[in-house]
Order: structure tokens, then sequence, then C-alpha cells
């Protein structure tokens, strides 16, 4: 297995993962929860090491494959949204202050947001069509000692039906639209979190289950590479 400078020195140190930390907090990011895992995720070794130095700016920065690591305020924005999950929207589907046990992540990628997410819940099971970049996430994950992480090389559109339901399900790809797969993998109260929309900019949703009925929300605006079918290898 590679070796990776885990703690960072220089632009990659933990005092420049803490500026970022206070970044994110001034652009409007509350959960606590939330900002202690950005800081304890060293961003640097989700990328090549010539942009290492800019792993604690807030920017996506590109992974190969023509795909992109988010930058670090979605990845927090979206993963403050799951663990909210239906008290948005006037409804505890869990006590508050827990976190979802099962949560469904659709599109690997660098696998940033895959640890940080293993942080804060249970059991995060992975979905990536890439399998090059499974196979680099798997690796640094590994390095982190990150071991509630099951990974899978699969169309995402999919998801994982031999596991379902998910108590959340985190998709990292803009969608034409809600895949039915997914939706019907979700538990009754699970938020789903998902950018939507066919351009260059989309809507990041959030949806929550109530039984056959859906709730919407409309969190902001982002730009991610498309949702895709099938696989590469």
């Amino acid at each position: 297995m590679t070796d990776f400078n885990l703690q960072g020195i220089g632009m990659t140190s933990r005092r420049t993962r803490n500026r970022l930390v206070e970044r994110l907090r001034s652009a409007g990011i509350a959960d606590e929860r939330v900002l202690d895992a950005i800081a304890s995720v060293p961003r640097h070794i989700f990328i090549d090491e010539a942009l290492a130095h800019l792993a604690y700016e807030d920017s996506a920065l590109p992974i190969g494959h023509s795909q992109t690591i988010s930058q670090p305020y979605i990845v927090a924005a979206m993963t403050a949204a799951i663990l909210a999950g239906g008290r948005r929207s006037g409804r505890t589907p869990r006590p508050s202050g827990a976190s979802p046990r099962k949560v469904l992540e659709i599109g690997t990628g660098s696998g940033y947001q895959t640890a940080v997410l293993a942080t804060l819940v249970e059991t995060v099971y992975s979905v990536e069509r890439i399998g090059a970049l499974l196979g680099r996430a798997r690796e640094r994950l590994q390095a982190l000692s990150i071991r509630n992480v099951s990974f899978k090389h699969a169309d995402g559109s999919l998801g994982w039906p031999e596991l379902a339901p998910f108590d959340a399900v985190l998709v990292t790809a803009g969608a034409s639209h809600v895949p039915d797969a997914l939706m019907e993998q979700m538990a009754d109260g699970a938020p789903l979190v998902i950018p939507v929309g066919g351009g260059d900019v989309q809507q990041l949703m959030l949806f929550e289950r109530n039984g056959d009925a859906w709730r919407q929300q409309t969190l902001e605006d982002v730009r991610f590479v498309p949702l895709l079918r099938g696989t590469r290898s």
C-alpha cells in the first residue's frame, strides 16, 4: 500500500485545515459534527500530489477520468443535510442528534465525501461506476483505518438493492431526474440528497420519504459532473 502523509505539512498542515473549517463556519455550515469531520479527514491524500497545496482551498479539483473532488463547502452542506434529515421539514424520523445507520452513497469518486460520511454514520455503502477511482478510494480509506465502508463497482443509478432499505441516500453526480431505483431503496422517513438538473448548473435537492409520498426542498445551486449509466474499468 502507498504511504500517505496523513498529518500534512505547510499548505496541507492541520493549521491550514483548521482555517478551512473556519471559512466553512462563516459560510453557514453550523453542524459542529460536520465541521469536526472536515477537520479530521486529510483532503490532501485524496488528490494528486501536484495539487496538494490546493487541498484546503474551498474549490473542486480534478481527480482524473473527467471527474472532480467536490469543494469542501458542498461536501459539508450535503453531509449536514443528510444528518438533519426530516427536521428540515418539521418531521423527526429519528431522535434529534442521532445519525442515520445505513447510508447509500452514489459516486465514490475520490473517496473524500465517503470518508467524511464514514466518521459520522454507522455504515456507508458506496457505489462507483469507474473501477480505477474505486480502487484508489479504497486504498485511501484503508490508510485512514476507516472500516465501516463497503464498496461496489456498479451503475450507481441502480443503487444497491440487495442491501436496501437505506436510512439516507447521497448522490454526488448531477441527474436529470431522481432514479426510481434509489427512491425505492429508501426507508420511510429517509432523506435523499441529490443534484438535479440537465445543464451545467443543477439544484441541490433534499427529498424525504413519507410512506408513498415525498417532500422536497431546494437547498442551493451546484455544479456536478453528470450521473452516467454503466461501468468503466
